[in-house]
């Protein structure tokens, strides 16, 4: 044979005597140090706890989330400068939701599954709560809402969902007993048909209107988006006898708007409404049309409050951010972080149902927005209800009321 077929044999029966040793055994595993961090759940690792934090930063209901972010950040930095909670630093993750319930749906996903989120706290309107509240029940993951109002929230999403704001059918009481002692005994009615909001808070001001010997001498209905109301006001001036005052159901976006067009048909009657009133868009387009409004919320926030814990949130948001809060959400989503960091240092935990137990057991949490109480059949708290009037361009305290009588959610 050639030498070179020689050296061919000769690799192929090494090869073939390699391949039928035993393998070598693996390297052992040299066990990793313990994480600086100790895993979500354990306190005193200095860890952040992260909030998921999503807000219509944007879109037509900007002006009243941006300043409940603003609220619900401002409390985050207070709670992280005077230590955290469990040694441990707040992370709030502000998300813009673009004012859209698919957007809010895909984004709470998003920081439940990649950011890992230990809550939820956001929203005033109940519509994106029905969008991202579902998501946060099955993840088992407590929802706080800042300013959703529905009383039927809980109900519709699950055990998991709390609110920090009284529920609807308090504030359309108390609207409903406001305007039946100041106006009269008659009504005009009309709200969106197209959002919960303003379809439950409609419902609950007749119901209560109606008991107290009201009359709704006309209802009627718009489109979230319309912006050409004189349909609904040519019904009006048809009316044999205008009635003693006007329920408007609306969300941010649309009042302004509305009450400068009724004010330039003429009507000059008293317009009452709930807290989508609370917005500086109220006064921005109405102007001095804005006069003679009265509306439902859940504080009156100016520097010279009588209480005490407005006027130290007020400065401080003053401090921060160079204004005063634009609208009462502010102080809504300050409140929401706050009890939530109370329910997590009582929990001493961040797993989710002991979030929810701890907040089940809130009794008398003072905030700037009233009482908070929760408990295992109810987590929407009890408040009084502020009535402002908007009187010189400004927004001015008419009656602070617990409604006596409260329509079943």
């Amino acid at each position: 044979m050639r030498p070179l077929r020689w050296i061919g044999l000769v690799l192929v029966f090494l090869l073939v005597t390699a391949a039928c040793q035993p393998a070598a055994p693996p390297p052992a595993v040299t066990p990793t140090a313990p994480s600086a961090s100790p895993p979500a759940g354990t306190p005193g690792g200095g860890a952040p706890i992260r909030i998921g934090a999503p807000f219509n930063l944007t879109g037509g209901m900007a002006s009243i989330d941006v300043p409940a972010a603003n609220g619900a950040r401002l409390a985050a930095e207070e709670i992280n400068a005077a230590g955290g909670v469990m040694g441990r630093p707040i992370e709030l993750l502000i998300r813009d939701t673009k004012t859209d319930p698919a957007t809010a749906a895909t984004v709470v996903t998003q920081l439940i599954e990649q950011d890992k989120v230990v809550a939820v706290i956001g929203f005033n309107d109940s519509d994106y709560v029905l969008a991202a509240g579902p998501i946060c029940q099955r993840a088992g993951i407590p929802f706080i809402t800042v300013g959703a109002t529905s009383p039927r929230l809980p109900g519709q999403v699950g055990d998991m969902l709390f609110l920090t704001p009284f529920g609807d059918n308090v504030q359309a009481a108390v609207g409903a007993e406001f305007a039946f002692e100041k106006f009269g005994k008659t009504a005009y009615l009309l709200w969106d048909k197209g959002a919960e909001y303003t379809t439950v808070l409609a419902k609950y001001f007749k119901e209560r209107f109606t008991e107290l010997g009201g009359t709704i001498v006309l209802e009627d209905t718009y489109q979230s988006g319309d912006k050409d109301f004189s349909a609904q006001i040519a019904k009006v001036k048809a009316l044999p006898q205008q009635p003693d005052f006007y329920y408007i159901s609306a969300l941010p976006d649309d009042v302004g708007t509305i009450v400068k067009q009724f004010r330039n048909a003429g009507i000059t009657g008293p317009i009452v409404g709930g807290d989508g009133y609370d917005t500086p868009l109220l006064i921005q387009v109405a102007g001095s049309a804005a006069e003679n409004v009265f509306f439902t919320t859940h504080s009156l926030l100016t520097a010279d409050s009588p209480n005490e814990r407005v006027r130290k949130f007020v400065a401080a948001y003053k401090q921060k951010y160079g204004t005063e809060p634009e609208a009462v959400f502010a102080a809504l989503g300050y409140d929401t972080v706050y009890v939530l960091a109370e329910a997590i240092r009582r929990a001493g935990s961040t797993d989710g149902q002991a979030i929810k137990q701890a907040l089940e057991n809130i009794r008398d949490f003072p905030a700037v927005t009233g009482v908070i109480n929760y408990s295992p059949q109810s987590h929407i708290p009890q408040k009084g209800v502020t009535v402002i009037e908007v009187k010189g361009g400004k927004f001015t305290l008419a009656a602070e009321r617990v409604p006596q009588k409260v329509p079943t959610p």
